[in-house]
């Protein structure tokens, strides 16, 4: 991917978006943003694709079979097979001290626990796959995603809130749905960047969704998610953007090699009473503190008037 930009360089790691209305943003970044090598060999992906296909075509049955109180780690269990089948792996980096309640604490459950926003960049299908392998929870996903292949099904089972983002219409009912649901004690995810980036530049975050937390008064998990390569660089293997299809996305991702999906886990930020504050507390959170120098290598963010350059290589030990 060319994805470094130097002062001697014309043009950006991708290419300008066309103006859309506020709520649905169009990232730049584009199929060719995403220039990844096969790797793995053909019995290696045959292998991977049957693994996947039994996961998927198991876990319904699977499902119905595990008691209610087992399922949350059935599915947690599940999903880390899944990624782990598509031959990725999983780190996870909590960096939330003491604003992580005991109910909020991974392995530390509590029948009464809040609810909780979990809120994330956006990249690809794994980021979902990701989370769900970190801990269970419904999602905020695009509306055709149940009728994709091999994930479809999954996605009824985790009971993801479908949104269709050129239906402006349909924003009320979507976060009353989230609402009630964190409400009622659930973790719902949410990916407000409002479309995928290729995994080394990304955008703002939109605050329409965030109404959800400041109505029911549920707190939020900003969560830095990041793909990286058996070196440790930013990859942009699990990158779906553009006018790619799900089979294009899934064929690159098989076809991988010792790609770590890394989640850092951010301290807690509570809802407030505005949801614009509050996304911005979460876009702050996530982004970290970027010490730019126009000299180095770096990504080009955005486009026009909201183009910004952002380091290439986001920080140390995960927590950039």
């Amino acid at each position: 991917m060319p994805a470094l930009m130097s002062p001697d360089t014309s043009g950006l790691a991708c290419p300008p978006a066309a103006p859309v209305h506020a709520w649905m943003p169009v990232s730049p970044c584009v199929p060719s943003c995403v220039d990844v090598r096969p790797q793995a060999g053909r019995l290696r992906m045959v292998a991977r694709i049957a693994a996947v296909a039994g996961l998927l075509a198991g876990f319904p049955a699977a499902n119905l079979l595990t008691p209610r109180p087992l399922r949350e780690r059935m599915h947690r269990r599940g999903a880390r097979m899944l990624l782990r089948a598509c031959g990725f792996r999983l780190r996870i980096i909590d960096l939330r001290g003491e604003s992580a309640t005991p109910a909020g604490r991974r392995g530390r459950r509590s029948r009464d626990r809040r609810g909780l926003l979990v809120v994330s960049a956006h990249v690809g299908w794994t980021d979902v796959v990701a989370l769900a392998a970190m801990d269970p929870m419904g999602f905020v996903a695009r509306g055709d995603l149940i009728e994709w292949p091999m994930l479809g099904g999954l996605a009824r089972i985790m009971r993801v809130i479908p949104i269709h983002r050129e239906r402006l219409r349909q924003l009320p009912e979507v976060i009353a749905v989230m609402s009630e649901r964190l409400a009622a004690g659930e973790r719902v995810g949410m990916f407000p960047e409002g479309t995928t980036w290729c995994g080394r530049a990304h955008g703002s975050l939109r605050p329409a969704l965030f109404q959800s937390a400041v109505d029911s008064g549920a707190p939020v998990q900003p969560v830095r998610m990041r793909y990286l390569d058996a070196a440790g660089e930013l990859t942009t293997v699990p990158g779906f953007v553009g006018d790619d299809t799900f089979l294009d996305s899934a064929r690159r991702v098989l076809r991988s090699r010792g790609v770590v999906a890394e989640i850092t886990l951010l301290p807690i930020e509570q809802p407030g009473a505005d949801r614009h504050e509050l996304a911005r507390r979460c876009e702050q959170a996530m982004r970290g503190e970027e010490v730019l120098d126009i000299d180095a290598h770096a990504t080009a963010v955005g486009s026009g008037p909201t183009r910004a350059i952002v380091p290439d290589r986001a920080g140390v030990a995960g927590i950039g």
